[in-house]
């Protein structure tokens, strides 16, 4: 089964909590679960999701890290984009039981935008096993 979602960020830098909408998609059965990102300045991964301040530290403080004004030479002024995406990743996978993403209590699956606002893609294969 192979899934898409769309998504539209309104934000530039942002995590967006996407774990219900992926949950939607899902059959009741069990299996594991692709979830990839097919964009160059975007990426998904698993972190808290109970306080909306561990978003708001890790797109700061990724902006410290890959901070936009550096001497990039890439011409579109997105080079920070690009880089961190490659240190978030696009892709996660996860196990699903009867139709359930098997997650610890306080986590989520975020959508992480890097160069908003744009509309954006997630594939969701799930494999039965």
């Amino acid at each position: 089964m192979l899934e898409k979602i769309n998504i539209q960020t309104n934000c530039h830098k942002c995590l967006l909590n996407i774990t219900d909408k992926i949950h939607s998609v899902l059959p009741k059965k069990s299996g594991i679960c692709l979830i990839y990102v097919p964009h160059t300045t975007a990426g998904i991964t698993i972190n808290e999701g109970a306080d909306k301040d561990v978003s708001i530290d890790i797109i700061n403080h990724l902006q410290k890290l890959i901070p936009k004004n550096a001497q990039f030479l890439h011409i579109e002024g997105n080079s920070d984009a690009h880089i961190v995406s490659s240190l978030i990743g696009t892709s996660i996978t996860v196990i699903v039981e009867n139709g359930k993403i098997l997650l610890g209590t306080w986590q989520k699956i975020f959508f992480v935008e890097f160069d908003g606002p744009r509309t954006r893609s997630v594939y969701i294969k799930f494999i039965e096993g």
